[in-house]
């Protein structure tokens, strides 16, 4: 489906990033590339029921919870994003088959199948590049200070999969560059009480994960992809229970790279 204005969002609509203490003086950068579920009014929801995108397949819950939690206690700046991963996945590359996906874990999106090419660039003109743009500029910040950035990508998943009960509590994805990666795998074992899966459950190893691998390897910071399991932060008290695990394994990690 597409629309004939040469924009796609409206006033009416909320800008497609959000930006936590930009100011701060802290080398962490957090990133959270499906912490909304906005749909753009032009598209109609989509065209599914909004309960489908108050599922997994909609956002990743929690994780824009966990990451305004961990801004809060390690005074770090964060980029979310607010629109839904089924409108535009910020976290796949501009020509990935999945970035508009035509369905996602059985559930049709009609506003996605048959899009063309000037349906795809206004999403990507409009929430995709901005996002981008947005990380890519915090980096940049951060580097003017004279520091390395740290990139640390904030993400959930859900509990079952394809009939699969996940085991994991929560996942270290990583892809070639293991300086922070593999000291938070450690960390998070000797925690005692988590099953922490490594490239689960799923790999970063495939290439897909764009925003770890253009805005951290790409450039040589050292980068984290963190998966933590839905039923665990759906609610305010599970995420913040998980910020401060995080904001007090985190620190000694970015002392020692």
């Amino acid at each position: 489906m597409d629309i004939a204005a040469p924009t796609l969002l409206t006033t009416a609509d909320p800008a497609p990033v959000r930006i936590l203490n930009p100011d701060s003086t802290s080398r962490l950068l957090l990133v959270c590339d499906h912490a909304g579920k906005a749909v753009p009014t032009a598209l109609h929801g989509l065209g599914v029921p909004p309960t489908e995108l108050d599922r997994h397949i909609g956002w990743d819950i929690g994780a824009g919870a966990v990451t305004e939690g961990l801004v809060r206690r390690l005074d770090a700046c964060a980029v979310l994003s607010v629109y839904s991963r089924l409108v535009v996945d910020c976290n796949r590359w501009p020509d990935s088959p999945t970035l508009m996906p035509a369905i996602s874990d059985g559930t049709p999106i009609p506003a996605n199948q048959d899009l063309s090419e000037t349906g795809r660039t206004l999403r990507l003109e409009a929430l995709y590049q901005p996002y981008h743009d947005t990380i890519a500029a915090q980096r940049t910040h951060i580097q003017a200070r004279g520091q390395t950035p740290v990139l640390v990508s904030i993400h959930s998943f859900t509990p079952q999969m394809n009939g699969f009960q996940r085991p994991w509590q929560v996942g270290v994805l990583w892809n070639r560059d293991g300086r922070l990666a593999l000291p938070m795998l450690a960390a998070l074992r000797a925690e005692g009480d988590l099953t922490v899966g490594d490239n689960e459950p799923y790999s970063a190893r495939t290439g897909t994960d764009f925003t770890i691998i253009h805005h951290g390897e790409e450039q040589g910071l050292p980068v984290l992809m963190l998966e933590i399991r839905q039923d665990l932060i759906a609610d305010s008290a599970g995420a913040e229970a998980w910020a401060d695990r995080l904001a007090r394994l985190i620190p000694p990690l970015l002392a020692a790279l």
